[in-house]
């Protein structure tokens, strides 16, 4: 499977934490992803664009803040994460990008 542009839409980034660390060694990788994107989407996207087999897909939406800019209110973007689980033998390095 090639990788298309819209697969590049589909996944923006990897998310590098402490809690994401911990999910790579239990065979899952964390992405930021497109708050529209829906499952099917992401596993094709991530076989596409990494060559590897995908078991699962887990996402969450993390609602935006309210935080305040030189006195102005505003919200924070809501973020769309997947957790998504790697067949054995497969591995993604998130360290060296695309």
């Amino acid at each position: 499977m090639s990788a298309k542009p819209e697969h590049y839409d589909v996944i923006r980034k990897p998310v590098i934490t402490e809690k994401s660390t911990m999910a790579s060694e239990a065979g899952a990788v964390v992405f930021e992803v497109d708050i529209d994107s829906s499952k099917p989407q992401i596993k094709e996207a991530v076989e596409a664009l990494f060559g590897v087999k995908v078991k699962a897909v887990n996402t969450t939406i993390t609602k935006g803040k309210n935080k305040r800019f030189r006195g102005v209110k505003g919200t924070r973007k809501d973020v769309k994460k997947a957790y998504v689980t790697l067949e054995e033998g497969n591995t993604i390095d998130v360290t060296t990008g695309l």
